[in-house]
């Protein structure tokens, strides 16, 4: 035996002979622009991990660790993309490991990975589209109040909540839904192929399913988590580097200080300025009830 095999033997030092690396991402909280306390996932604040996580010459492979309800599919669609583009350049597997939820566009992200792991009692699915909002003009007009709104073209406002619903408001919306409800469907084509099961009706149609069900229908390869699937495929000498974004004490809240920080859209927290204060604590409470609502469509 080589001295080089004999040091490598050894717990310590600069010969051990370290296990194979993966690098790990968590793409937690609903996707989208957050807020001054709690940001949301974008491509501007996901995309330097993402080239951290798959910067290491010597590793096997990176993870997702996924638990979002969705949000903006355009940001779903951009984060994806940034993954399969480093995927395929680094030439490293991707896979993503669901936690509460990958649902929607929480869904989308889980996609660009290579494998989808779950939990048997993760939420997947809800590959559909939807759009929200209120009818308040009967509460205006029984206050009272009359509302103004004065427009140079006539669909400039189709959906405007003060106002009674107009049947092609209804119309134009609906075919958005439609055309993002593609590019939705066809991404998952592409991704899981003929690993889907079950007519397409069902699967693409919003509906969302427990971890057991999902692997039925060929939603994700197989229940399980990170350290489990890793080290069964990878070893027991497995090292998971997690990745993550450096936070100081004003960071951790959220907030930032007059220097740009480069991370999400906190307002600059200075000196004799409360507003600024007070304005961020509305804006997370804001935040806080979209990550409750939609986390509350799939019963989370």
């Amino acid at each position: 035996m080589s001295l080089q095999s004999l040091l490598a033997k050894l717990p310590f030092g600069p010969w051990r002979k370290a296990g194979p690396l993966v690098s790990v991402v968590r793409l937690t909280g609903v996707i989208g622009q957050g807020g001054p306390l709690r940001s949301g996932l974008t491509l501007a604040g996901v995309a330097p991990l993402l080239e951290r996580a798959f910067a290491p010459k010597d590793q096997k492979a990176v993870a997702l660790i996924v638990n979002s309800p969705g949000g903006s599919p355009v940001q779903s669609a951009l984060i994806a993309k940034r993954i399969r583009d480093l995927a395929e350049e680094k030439k490293l597997p991707v896979f993503a490991f669901c936690e509460d939820a990958a649902a929607s566009g929480g869904y989308w992200l889980a996609c660009a990975a290579d494998e989808i792991w779950a939990d048997e009692s993760s939420i997947l699915g809800s590959i559909g589209v939807v759009s929200s909002g209120f009818g308040l003009h009967g509460l205006i007009e029984r206050h009272g109040i009359e509302r103004r709104l004065y427009t140079a073209g006539d669909k400039k406002v189709l959906l405007d909540p003060f106002s009674p619903e107009r049947e092609d408001g209804v119309a134009h919306l609906k075919a958005l839904q439609a055309d993002v409800h593609e590019a939705f469907k066809a991404m998952v084509r592409s991704r899981r192929g003929s690993r889907l099961v079950g007519p397409e009706e069902e699967l693409f149609s919003g509906a969302f399913w427990a971890g057991r069900r999902a692997l039925a229908l060929g939603l994700i390869d197989g229940l399980g988590d990170i350290r489990s699937v890793l080290r069964g495929r990878f070893g027991e000498k497995l090292r998971l580097r997690v990745v993550q974004q450096e936070r100081g004490m004003l960071r951790r809240l959220g907030l930032r200080t007059g220097l740009e920080t480069g991370y999400g859209d906190a307002p600059a927290l200075e000196a004799g300025a409360p507003e600024a204060f007070a304005e961020a604590l509305v804006a997370a409470a804001r935040t806080s009830l979209d990550d409750w609502a939609a986390r509350a469509r799939l019963g989370l």
